[in-house]
């Protein structure tokens, strides 16, 4: 969750007036002044206004130590032993860099940094201009964390050409494999032969190099020292962040909206480029076939030729990956279960419809209920009359009850969350009045944020439907139902475990240079359920557990570095709801049976094969023995296929004010068709559906 407006006082005024208008510079030095100026703001708006400072000492020092040479080179095809010897004795002086504004271990590292990246330029030409021995037994081990640096130029060599092989491996084996398909459909098609093709993927994998290094030689200083300023910034937990100002720029259309794409959210996981989020309405989520976890190893546009984006910027990543609304890119895509797949996406802008509330009704055993959709907490403080999910959520729920639903599901699966306001007003349709959340600020007491409205929209059966990547507001408001007692919340082991706020500050307040030096996004508060324990990497645990895909892996807060710990407050005075009559037997009910089904047992079989191909990180480089693993791994693939072909005999059908609508809108007509079918195919709504019918207020509560 950000905030975009944040008051945050440091230092006296004066203070900081005066010692940044009497800032001087060694004329001698080659760094910028602007450098200095900012290393200085930033230690001291972290150590004075962050949520969790931490203390800028030697252990601090060695951490951004690791981090920015990690994020410089990290698959160590760069740097030396040597290099690394040299840099250590900074290891333990950073610290005492930043407080005396001294940048001679940034202009160190990035001075060689730029020469080993000159001399890897000088011989990757050479290495892809002769053929490679695909018969010879080797591998390459994309684990760089097991990898050592290189002791001298040949081993880096080796290293490059490892590298490379394998790019060219890869599209070797997709050019073998198209030749195959165009063979099957003309049977008269001549084929081109290995040698051919062989020399067509170096090529390619060549142009694809000049691309690489041209972008990197044009980064310029400013862009490196930015990722040293983050290197400092993200020590104190993964959501704090420096944005220069032109990536402040780019974060400003993003908030408001404006970018067009493929709707997701990438995170740069060691050399890769990491799909963590998509985003409801957009078109990655709308196609279907991009998941949480894929890595995106090349980008297509449309029939080019598809650039390897693996060891790209994440920033030059993103651009090849965004562009104008109505045309395509491909995405070769690495599975989680080891698999490689294009997928196609034609661009477009996020639809808004797609991320507002939306219901539907189910007829289950004679008997009726109403299952509500809630991609995010979504609301616009610049306009009064714009719609927000508050209100949507109570009309939606008074629609359901004029068509005597028994029964509520409410479905915050890969909601990421949103507005803390609404999350609480959403809190409050469902119990009388009491405390919802409690916000803390660094040094103070919680606040508790109360629902104030003594009504009830909705006082029947309720089940919350979550998986591991229901974060942020989605967290506060599961976690307040079931602090309550007021529903049975069903889904995956744990939700993501965002629970803190950002605030975007603008650096430029703590100056007076006419030069504009960025902003920084920093944690500024985190959040508490109402029982004391905070949402923070624990996230909201479900009372019934659902294997899914991701059961065995670390996904979410606690896939990142640094997240801030999961600690505890005083716990809020509230009262449980205690109107069910069989909640425990209700639960223990739905777990014999997830405990008895065979696609549950199918899918726990399938997150376990996943898990065993994520931490499979071993390539081969020999042709046949490539080719080999992939049709393992899509073999294996095929065993579970069953879980994607599950269907109920349940129907689901729009609300009655929706079925007017449909009859004069064709698009909202077939949107709701394709989500009535997914609901109908969804084994965690039948499993939802069997936990709500069974839920039953006591009597004197009806």
């Amino acid at each position: 969750m950000t905030i975009r407006k944040f008051k945050l006082v440091l230092l006296p005024i004066l203070f900081v007036f005066s010692l940044f208008t009497s800032f001087q510079i060694n004329a001698n030095t080659t760094t910028n002044p602007k450098d200095k100026l900012l290393i200085t703001i930033l230690r001291y708006v972290l150590t004075e206004g962050h949520y969790k400072p931490q203390k800028i000492d030697d252990a601090f020092s060695e951490k951004v130590y690791r981090s920015f040479l990690k994020g410089l080179d990290p698959s160590k095809r760069y740097f030396l032993q040597s290099d690394i010897d040299e840099f250590s004795k900074y290891k333990t002086q950073i610290d005492d860099q930043i407080n005396s504004e001294d940048l001679s271990f940034f202009v160190l590292v990035y001075d060689r940094f730029k020469q080993r990246v000159q001399e890897s330029e000088s011989f990757y030409k050479q290495l892809l201009a002769h053929k490679f021995n695909f018969d010879k037994n080797e591998i390459i081990n994309l684990d760089y964390k097991k990898r050592l640096y290189t002791k001298n130029s040949n081993e880096r060599i080796d290293v490059w050409r490892k590298q490379l092989k394998f790019n060219v491996l890869s599209r070797l084996y997709d050019k073998i494999t198209a030749e195959n398909d165009k063979k099957k459909e003309d049977k008269t098609y001549q084929m081109k032969s290995f040698d051919v093709l062989e020399k067509e993927a170096r090529e390619a994998t060549l142009e694809n190099m000049n691309d690489y290094f041209q972008r990197v030689d044009e980064l310029t200083y400013s862009d490196w020292f930015s990722s040293y300023i983050n290197s400092i910034a993200e020590e104190f937990d993964p959501h704090t962040t420096y944005f220069d100002p032109s990536v402040k720029k780019r974060f400003d259309i993003s908030m408001a909206g404006k970018l067009e794409g493929i709707g997701a959210r990438l995170q740069k996981k060691n050399d890769y480029t990491k799909v963590v989020e998509l985003i409801s309405g957009g078109p990655a989520w709308k196609q279907g076939e991009l998941e949480v976890g894929d890595l995106i190893l090349k980008v297509a546009q449309g029939n080019e030729e598809p650039v390897d984006i693996v060891g790209m910027r994440l920033d030059d990543a993103i651009e090849f990956i965004k562009g104008k609304k109505g045309t395509e890119v491909k995405l070769t895509i690495k599975k989680l279960d080891g698999t490689i797949k294009v997928i196609s996406i034609i661009r477009d802008v996020v639809e808004l419809e797609e991320t507002f509330v939306k219901s539907s009704i189910v007829k289950k055993d004679g008997r009726t209920f109403g299952v509500i959709d809630l991609p995010k907490f979504y609301i616009d403080f610049d306009e009064k009359n714009f719609r927000n999910s508050a209100t949507d959520m109570a009309q939606e729920i008074e629609r359901l009850k004029k068509e005597n639903v028994e029964g509520l599901i409410l479905d915050l699966r890969n909601n990421g969350g949103g507005s803390l306001k609404t999350a609480i007003e959403i809190s409050g349709l469902f119990i009388n009045k009491g405390p919802i959340v409690q916000v803390k600020y660094r040094d103070r007491l919680p606040n508790v944020k109360k629902d104030i409205d003594p009504r009830i929209q909705w006082n029947g059966p309720l089940v919350v439907l979550v998986n591991e990547l229901s974060a942020s507001a989605s967290e506060i408001f599961a976690a307040a139902m079931q602090d309550y007692g007021r529903a049975v919340i069903i889904g995956g082991k744990q939700t993501y475990g965002k629970g803190t706020v950002q605030s975007v500050l603008d650096l430029n307040r703590y100056h007076n240079l006419k030069e504009d030096i960025g902003a920084l996004k920093m944690t500024i508060q985190k959040f508490y359920r109402i029982n004391g324990g905070s949402t923070q990497l624990e996230g909201v645990h479900s009372d019934i557990i659902l294997p899914d895909r991701y059961s065995y892996m670390n996904i979410g807060e606690r896939d990142l570095e640094n997240p801030l710990k999961f600690d505890k407050v005083k716990q809020a005075d509230y009262t449980l709801w205690n109107n069910y009559e069989n909640f425990s037997q209700t639960i223990n009910q739905s777990k014999k049976r997830i405990a008895n089904n065979n696609y549950f047992k199918l899918i726990d079989q399938n997150a376990k094969w996943l898990k065993k191909s994520q931490d499979d990180t071993v390539i081969y480089l020999n042709y046949k023995a490539y080719k080999k693993d992939l049709e393992y791994h899509k073999n294996q693939s095929l065993k579970y296929k069953a879980i994607g072909d599950y269907t109920t005999n349940l129907t689901y059908t729009s609300p009655l004010y929706e079925k007017t609508l449909l009859q004069n809108d064709s698009d909202l007509a077939e949107k709701r068709e394709a989500w009535h079918k997914n609901l109908k195919n969804d084994i965690y709504i039948e499993e939802a559906l069997n936990v709500l019918s069974e839920l039953k207020i006591k009597p004197e509560y009806q």
